[in-house]
């Protein structure tokens, strides 16, 4: 089968591949609708080191899809199904009590492997979930929501106090989804919002509490935290959250920084934190992921983070999706329709 990949050959520069693939044996799906990352971002942008960039590219962009299945091999889906990819690919040697997606030898597709910028996915069964009751271009950030979910899973099983005061550390898209997920998973728990942006911090109405982060209470504290700053705001959310967590809090680090981080050690080790690093997410992630967001609130909720583009015609209008996502607040999404 003859597939056309839509590969980033450097920043800012597309290459189209032409790949004769083997499908006898796998799922065939055709990509529908997608969503940009800010990692798919910051390689379109140039923003990595040259190393890394040297050695990831040329792959395709996008880690965030759903479409339809076209063909499959398997008898596990039936044509015409509506399904979620799954970007992580876990190692052949599983270890009991490690997550697939920190398994030694897994692989995440774009990164360093051909994302979802294809005519046509060919996959494995078991890397895709279906879905029904939600719409197209909603279903295009579950993997982002599915993140979400895993983040929480993970603050759990640490055993992370979760009926009591939750501080989320940004007001971005990914603090955004984290709220969203909390309010299901733990409705006992009062979430507290923290960001610098008051149009954006203005969007989490339905979290408990919102707080400039320059303006917290002096009383202000919380039992668990989630840093989903990212970049050099890490540094200052950090800081915040050993300042405010009560001891023996459990912070769940989310936001990607390119540069080293500095960290009061001595006020962690007094306090007596545990830290949790938390990225990707798995297949149990995304089925739960897609629980949530078959209810019609989740939904509604989602859409106010989500803008949807014009369709992706051609190499073009890849183009313009990364530059409109650019001047977007929240999450870009659009049709794929090449």
């Amino acid at each position: 089968m003859l597939n056309y990949i839509y590969q980033l050959v450097s920043p800012g520069i597309f290459s189209v591949k032409y790949s004769d693939e083997n499908f006898s044996e796998k799922v065939v799906v055709r990509p529908d609708y997608m969503a940009i990352c800010h990692a798919d971002q910051r390689y379109y942008m140039g923003h990595r080191d040259a190393k890394v960039l040297r050695k990831k590219l040329p792959m395709a962009l996008i880690h965030e899809c759903c479409g339809h299945v076209v063909y499959d091999g398997t008898d596990t889906y039936i044509p015409g199904q509506k399904v979620i990819l799954i970007p992580n690919v876990p190692p052949t040697n599983k270890i009991e009590g490690i997550y697939e997606n920190y398994g030694k030898g897994a692989h995440f597709l774009s990164s360093g492997y051909d994302g979802f910028m294809r005519e046509f996915v060919i996959m494995s069964p078991d890397r895709m979930v279906k879905f029904e009751k939600i719409e197209m271009n909603i279903a295009a950030i579950c993997e982002f929501v599915s993140v979400g979910v895993h983040a929480i899973r993970r603050l759990i099983k640490a055993g992370g106090k979760v009926d009591g005061n939750i501080g989320i550390w940004g007001d971005g898209s990914l603090a955004y989804v984290i709220c969203c997920c909390l309010r299901e998973l733990v409705p006992n728990a009062k979430i507290c919002v923290i960001g610098k942006n008051t149009a954006k911090l203005s969007q989490f109405a339905f979290a408990h509490f919102t707080y400039m982060a320059d303006s917290l209470p002096e009383n202000f504290e919380v039992d668990s935290a989630f840093e989903c700053a990212g970049g050099e705001g890490s540094f200052y959310a950090i800081e915040d959250i050993i300042n405010y967590i009560n001891p023996q809090g459990t912070v769940v680090l989310m936001g990607v920084s390119e540069n080293k981080i500095p960290v009061n050690t001595r006020n962690l080790m007094e306090k007596g934190l545990v830290f949790i690093g938390s990225s990707r997410s798995g297949r149990e992630d995304f089925l739960d992921a897609v629980n949530l967001m078959e209810d019609y609130k989740f939904q509604q909720r989602l859409c106010n983070i989500i803008i949807e583009d014009d369709a992706v015609k051609d190499i073009n209008d890849i183009h313009r999706v990364f530059n409109t996502d650019l001047h977007t607040p929240f999450k870009t999404v659009f049709k794929w329709d090449i």
